[in-house]
């Protein structure tokens, strides 16, 4: 009886879909526990697409709050594989390069690009591969090389491809959005999981309208909204940031934000602009 060949680990991540999908179905090639050594991985819970979002470093995990604050974004795949690998094994060859192999087995990896995003451009969804590095590791020559490779796959097939570094992923903002990111449900805060609709939009209104009067800082109106509508303490602050991530109001996220300082509402959410103005 002819033996059987073993299932290279290449193919059996092919066969349980990995690198596959789209929005919510997306599994990404590369998760953390494949790469333990990596100190900054991190996960995530996506709220564009409600699921676990896998990423090796800081910068890819800046970049991707980024990414879910946009209005042009669609889908976000992280830790894209560039299949099938006999593609770039093709491209390696053509251009005198070595192909990354597993330091172990000494065969050849499949490559990843760390971010494939689907935009939509005013008229259609486009989409862009982004390679995220820091600067200080862009200057060797075997990390050049990769990124040809990667390059030269992406351009046959006529997707803009780049690379982003620390300079163009503003930290502030980033941090900013990780501040008021998991507030995107208030049903699922303290004080608020017994209101109706029609009452958080009371509350809603309420703390807009004070937010907009520029006259006491964001902590004070979270506590005088507590004392006036006898919700638990926590709730005016919870309520703060979810106007932010569901940008019902807009604000300067470029610059730290500090809860003891007076915020500027820059504009408002259109549902809720005639509301505030009745009052």
């Amino acid at each position: 009886m002819a033996k059987r060949k073993r299932m290279s680990s290449t193919e059996n991540k092919i066969k349980k879909g990995y690198g596959e999908g789209q929005g919510i179905d997306y599994k990404p090639w590369i998760n953390i526990q494949d790469v333990p050594s990596l100190g900054r991985a991190t996960r995530l819970k996506g709220i564009k697409i409600p699921r676990q979002f896998e990423f090796l470093s800081d910068l890819e995990r800046n970049y991707f709050y980024l990414l879910e604050y946009s209005d042009k974004v669609i889908d976000i795949r992280e830790q894209y594989p560039l299949l099938p690998l006999d593609d770039t094994l093709l491209i390696a060859k053509e251009l005198g390069l070595n192909h990354p192999i597993d330091p172990k087995t000494k065969e050849p990896i499949v490559m990843t690009t760390d971010f494939l995003v689907t935009m939509h451009n005013g008229t259609a969804n486009m989409h862009v591969a982004r390679t995220l590095k820091y600067k200080d590791e862009l200057m060797t020559e075997r990390t050049l090389e990769k990124f040809e490779i990667e390059r030269v796959y992406w351009e046959k097939r006529e997707i803009d491809w780049g690379i982003v570094t620390e300079g163009e992923v503003s930290k502030v903002m980033a941090t900013n959005i990780a501040f008021v990111h998991s507030y995107i449900r208030l049903n699922d805060i303290e004080g608020f999981d017994q209101l109706t609709s029609v009452e958080i939009d009371e509350m809603v209104v309420y703390f807009v309208q004070r937010l907009m009067a520029e006259d006491q800082s964001v902590k004070q109106i979270a506590r005088i909204y507590e004392r006036d509508f006898g919700m638990p303490s926590g709730s005016g602050l919870a309520l703060f940031k979810h106007l932010i991530i569901t940008k019902t109001i807009k604000i300067d996220l470029l610059s730290k934000l500090n809860v003891e300082d007076i915020v500027q509402v820059k504009s408002i959410q259109q549902d809720f602009s005639e509301k505030v103005r009745a009052l």
